[in-house]
């Protein structure tokens, strides 16, 4: 069966590649780029917007687990997390391999659809260990107040250690490079 080739417009999150996974599938079209209201590339495939639909994204969430075992949906979600170029295309390979195979495609290590993202979430891994150590937060008026640069969005990794680290502390860190940041008050992020 051919699948149509088509280029997806989505809004970056990652309930909205979720839907865009779902779409590929429900409509039997193969992706073949990813952009965001950021990126601003043209595509020479017909363009499809996929407006997020959370319904959608926690079905094929929950499919991750059965499909390609716990260390297959650790690497989908990591994966995201990274600075890969062109991730959603890399992630949707695997996922399509993945679902083909089952848990057993986390042993093809010279796969490049599994490599290339077993290599990108050792890089987002190893930066945000670095990350733990060498943050440094200054004191705001009674908030701890931090700044990082990662290549990755390390946030998502970095919040169970700071809020562990200072459990009685209100803490805001910032990530310059993707503008994002992480509020902690008391333990709660």
């Amino acid at each position: 069966m051919d699948w149509t080739p088509v280029s997806y417009a989505y809004d970056g999150s990652f309930a909205g590649f979720l839907t865009c996974v779902f779409a590929s599938y429900a409509h039997r079209e193969e992706p073949m780029s990813f952009s965001t209201p950021e990126d601003g590339r043209i595509s020479l495939w017909p363009e499809r917007t996929v407006d997020t639909d959370e319904a959608r994204a926690q079905r094929v969430y929950r499919s991750l687990a059965p499909r390609l075992g716990q260390e297959g949906r650790r690497l989908v979600v990591y994966g995201f997390l990274t600075c890969l170029e062109e991730r959603e295309l890399r992630l949707w390979e695997f996922l399509r391999l993945g679902y083909e195979r089952g848990p057993s495609v986390m042993r093809d290590l010279t796969d490049p659809r599994v490599s290339v993202l077993l290599k990108a979430v050792r890089h987002l891994t190893n930066e945000a260990h670095l990350l733990k150590g060498f943050t440094r937060f200054s004191d705001q008026g009674g908030v701890l107040a931090g700044e990082i640069t990662p290549k990755n969005r390390a946030l998502p990794l970095l919040r169970p250690h700071f809020a562990a680290r200072y459990p009685g502390e209100t803490i805001v860190l910032y990530d310059r490079t993707h503008r994002e940041a992480l509020f902690c008050q008391k333990g709660n992020w």
